[in-house]
């Protein structure tokens, strides 16, 4: 006997309450401020006001309280967001902390980020997808330096609706005049960063007055609770009036007869019947289908995630943006943008990174640091590099153009995170600020004869062969042998030698990491146009970091860059010595020199590998002309 195995109906209360929680808003927000002045708490005495704590969780935080509290017999609500055992046993804030809640007017996701000045850098991760800051002041303190570098981050990092929650006036004895004076030196601090709303609320975390009930304690403050706030301000409304824009996420092809564009709506809205175009070309369509994992919708807005259907077959790929036909986005390669660094390694300029920038990532290099913000006095000074949790204003240019926007219009076409090459870590948040007109002006000339013409008339494929190894390894030595050799055979060649260059090109250069990074850039450049020339060029650099010759490697076709690592011990460079340098930098004459006081990283898979300890410089260098031949380079 067959039994009917279908899904049990959900219970009507249940299913009401499910569909109601579809209905309403959801409001990602954040605490901040300096160390103690109650943000945890903060978050905890919400979750608990809102009776959205378990019975267990209630009673483990009864038993947390006990241990590591800091409230006497009274709940520490701060033990609810303080997760890591490192947290609770110094009372601070380290990580992140995500909570959601939900009320019946709206839903949350609250972010409690640290005070603690080495943190800055996860306060500022908590405000990256934030809409509302809530800037904790404690009442016996006042607006300090770590305030103000907390509402400046806010700032810079779009955040535009700010409540100014003055806590723990119950240790001021409920002072209307302290809060005033709290309230008017907040305004003078952040005049000029270009916040739309400004809510100054008197509140007691520990005690709840006015977090979610109006205090008695306070009968001179007349605007709202905390949450009644939060449930009510309005920080939707530029994104749906905003021209339609959509990053695509993924070509969605589940079979043959289905091709769709899938992405999160950044902006603006779309209906089926309207045309959309590709940002970067101009190529339009007409929206067939909307769909969802619900079903096809007639409209769609910003912040839903939905496939288009096109009516066109048009070349779309991840990365792209549609957009309104009418309103394009600015497609472009440079741009000026404010940046925090989030990493203990420095920022030089002249160094390549991978940028994300909504769904596309790019390599691209940051090639000016224009100024450093002091975030304690918003004062602008000059800078050559960047160390962790420094804002600056800086320029970067791309490999190739890609869709833009300011960052103060849209988010996700203005915000991005910086990726270092080799770890990938994310060593940067950045906010564009202003888009460089001239960088879709200007086009790469085509020259009647170009590289492959001037190569074939020299009976050659044009390369680079790039030699990297220690002082004294031998690098000069071998390049100038494979040199005299290409010569001998009629080919066409030249060398860039790391010392000849610094007498000319790059005489301004010393030898800080900065200046390393950009000596390495011009070589890598100078290199290029002559192998554009048809030529084989040698470069004989130290070039000590796998970026910076990964950065030069990009700046070539496939097969035209061949890295040959001199691989010679430190101990036999010593030894060598030909120029006395490592005798000097012994005795400290010399400062930041490769293998005593500054590093060198070895190749990971160089084309060619060259042990000078094991050959004569004579054999590795046919060595190196075998390998042109095995690839074609020479005949």
């Amino acid at each position: 006997m067959s039994q009917n195995l279908a899904a049990p109906a959900t219970p009507a209360p249940l299913a009401e309450f499910l569909a109601r929680q579809e209905r309403i808003g959801l409001l990602r927000f954040l605490t901040c401020g300096s160390v103690d002045d109650g943000k945890s708490t903060l978050i905890g005495r919400l979750l608990y006001d809102t009776k959205l704590i378990f019975e267990d969780q209630l009673a483990t935080l009864q038993h947390d309280s006990r241990k590591h509290g800091t409230t006497g017999d009274d709940i520490d609500f701060a033990l609810l967001v303080d997760g890591l055992q490192a947290e609770r046993e110094q009372g601070i804030t380290i990580d992140v902390a995500y909570r959601f809640f939900t009320t019946e007017r709206r839903r949350f996701i609250v972010a409690d980020t640290p005070g603690h000045e080495q943190y800055t850098r996860n306060m500022a991760t908590g405000a990256s997808n934030a809409e509302l800051a809530v800037v904790l002041v404690d009442a016996r303190h006042g607006v300090l330096t770590q305030t103000r570098r907390h509402s400046f981050i806010t700032s810079l990092l779009g955040i535009r609706h700010i409540v100014l929650a003055v806590n723990k006036i119950d240790l001021v004895d409920f002072d209307q005049g302290r809060f005033n004076a709290i309230l008017d030196d907040y305004r003078a601090a952040v005049a000029g960063l270009g916040f739309r709303s400004l809510v100054a609320i008197p509140l007691s975390a520990r005690f709840g007055d006015n977090v979610i009930e109006r205090s008695t304690r306070t009968p001179w403050y007349t605007g709202p609770t905390l949450l009644e706030h939060l449930e009510t301000v309005d920080v939707d409304a530029d994104a749906a009036v905003r021209p339609f824009r959509m990053p695509v996420q993924w070509v969605n092809r589940p079979n043959l007869d289905f091709r769709g564009y899938s992405g999160t709506i950044a902006s603006g809205t779309v209906r089926r019947g309207d045309r959309v175009s590709v940002a970067h070309d101009g190529r339009a369509s007409t929206v067939t289908r909307i769909v969802t994992m619900d079903g096809e919708l007639e409209r769609a807005g910003a912040g839903s995630a939905v496939t288009l259907v096109l009516a066109d077959q048009i070349d779309i790929s991840r990365g792209d943006v549609l957009a309104t036909p009418g309103a394009p986005s600015s497609i472009g390669d440079q741009f000026d943008a404010n940046l925090v660094w989030l990493t203990d390694q420095p920022l030089f300029p002249g160094r390549s990174y991978i940028i994300k920038l909504g769904t596309r990532s790019l390599s691209g290099t940051i090639t000016r640091i224009r100024h450093r913000t002091d975030v304690n006095t918003f004062e602008q000074v000059a800078a050559e590099t960047l160390g962790v949790n420094d804002v600056a204003l800086v320029s970067i240019a791309l490999t190739a153009p890609m869709a833009l926007e300011r960052f103060a219009e849209s988010r996700e076409l203005g915000g991005f995170i910086v990726i270092d090459r080799l770890t990938n870590a994310t060593v940067g948040v950045g906010m564009i600020e202003t888009i460089a007109q001239s960088a879709t002006n200007i086009v790469w000339h085509q020259m009647a004869v170009d590289k492959e013409a001037r190569a074939a008339q020299k009976r050659q494929r044009p390369a680079v062969l790039w030699f990297t190894g220690l002082s004294g390894a031998g690098k000069s030595t071998i390049a100038d042998l494979v040199d005299r050799k290409l010569h001998a055979l009629g080919h066409h060649t030249y060398i860039l030698d790391g010392d000849n260059v610094r007498h000319g090109l790059n005489r301004d250069l010393g030898f800080s990491e900065a200046d390393r990074v950009e000596n390495i850039r011009r070589a890598a450049e100078a290199a290029r146009l002559m192998v554009d020339a048809g030529l084989i060029v040698m470069v004989s650099f130290i070039s000590p970091y796998r970026s910076d010759r990964d950065a030069a490697r990009e700046r070539f076709e496939a097969g035209e860059f061949i890295e040959v690592f001199i691989d010679t011990p430190i101990d036999e460079c010593r030894r060598r010595d030909p120029k006395g340098l490592y005798a000097r930098a012994d005795a400290g004459k010399i400062r930041n020199f490769t293998g005593v006081d500054a590093p060198y990283e070895a190749p990971a898979a160089p084309e060619l590998r060259l042990r000078t300890a094991e050959a004569a410089a004579e054999t590795l260098a046919e060595r190196v002309i075998e390998d042109l031949r095995r690839r074609a380079i020479i005949i």
